[in-house]
């Protein structure tokens, strides 16, 4: 039974681990694989000496830093609000409406977002010029912007499905704790500072650990279907870039390289995290 599953492992993802050879060849499309000319280390060097390879990478860390602080904080503060909703059919209705835009994909959202951001026409610059008499904002086209459109949408997307773990940990508390500080005069507040908040801290400090193992990865697929050439200088990240020197430019070999290096990071920082979280939060896989 097991058989189809490790055949297809073996086909589709350690197979092809033999064509990371390339990062240490001049490869050429046209060559056997393992006959093109030997290069050693001069992929991995020029992608410290390239400066854009450089800002590829800051801006990756960056977006992914803001993305993991926002990615849960927004959560936590709308679970802790959600909580106090007592009117059932219209907390399910709230649920139902932020869980959706989780279920679609980036090609669907990329395309609303920008027609809804476009400085000529969109909705959200018809509203700014008419409410608050400002000029329109190129957020998908403006350095200045882009980080910030990226942040807020990504959150915007995933925060009501984030939300369905906090109010898991949030429907274990003990009552009982709840009844004792109403017997001692504690308000709602009161009960949120010393009650609610430290029986979160163990499932937020696990979530954050965790996420600290997907520092590298900002989201190929949403920066991929929103940004242009004018914000490669601030909304460039390594999978972006590995995908336009590779795919687009030919180069293979250098694209491999960047690829290599950055998985080779990420696996030492899933190890590094997983470690962690057990020794901080007594979490574990295996």
């Amino acid at each position: 039974m097991l058989l189809p599953a490790v055949v297809l492992a073996f086909l589709f993802s350690y197979l092809p681990i033999t064509g990371l050879v390339i990062a240490f060849q001049d490869f050429k499309p046209w060559h056997p694989l393992f006959q093109s000319p030997w290069v050693g280390l001069d992929h991995f060097r020029l992608l410290f000496e390239r400066e854009d390879s450089v800002q590829v990478i800051w801006n990756t860390l960056i977006i992914a830093f803001q993305k993991i602080l926002f990615g849960l904080a927004v959560p936590i503060v709308f679970a802790l609000l959600l909580n106090e909703v007592r009117k059932i059919a219209f907390k399910r209705a709230v649920q139902t409406m932020v869980y959706l835009p989780h279920f679609l994909s980036w090609v669907i959202l990329g395309s609303i977002l920008i027609d809804l951001l476009s400085p000529e026409g969109g909705m959200v610059s018809r509203l700014l010029v008419s409410w608050f008499g400002m000029e329109p904002i190129f957020f998908l086209g403006d350095n200045r912007w882009f980080r910030f459109t990226l942040v807020v949408s990504e959150v915007w997307k995933e925060f009501g499905f984030s939300t369905i773990l906090f109010l898991a940990s949030l429907a274990g508390i003990n009552p009982s704790l709840y009844e004792a500080a109403e017997v001692d005069g504690a308000g709602r507040w009161k009960m949120t500072l010393h009650i609610t908040l430290p029986s979160l801290v163990p499932i937020t400090v696990v979530c954050a650990v965790l996420s600290l193992s997907n520092i590298l990865n900002a989201g190929f697929d949403q920066i991929f279907n929103l940004y242009n050439p004018m914000v490669y200088q601030t909304g460039d990240i390594i999978d972006t870039f590995v995908y336009r020197v590779g795919i687009l430019d030919g180069k293979m070999s250098f694209a491999t390289a960047v690829g290599l290096f950055k998985s080779v990071i990420s696996c030492v920082l899933v190890v590094a995290v997983y470690r962690l979280a057990y020794k901080i939060a007594n979490y574990r896989v295996f």
